[in-house]
């Protein structure tokens, strides 16, 4: 049986420390906020729900209806 090759996506996420750990947010994808005890335990969890709100977004299909371009404005 074929493996079916993964989709791989590339986001920044922001790792605010909160005195207790980090939280973190991930600008491009609203809403998506996670938190760590440490840098480590905060990176994992900020993949898997980057992973699960990718998914979501996949099911309803919302991603198939959208246009992502980067504009240029002049000031």
């Amino acid at each position: 049986m074929a493996k079916i090759k993964d989709t791989i996506y590339d986001f920044e996420a922001v790792f605010d420390p909160n005195g207790q750990g980090y939280t973190v947010t991930v600008p491009k994808l609203p809403g998506l906020v996670t938190e760590g005890n440490n840098l480590k335990e905060a990176k994992e969890m900020a993949k898997d729900a980057i992973r699960c709100y990718i998914e979501a977004l996949l099911k309803e299909k919302s991603v198939s209806k959208c246009t992502i371009e980067k504009l240029k404005v002049a000031i």
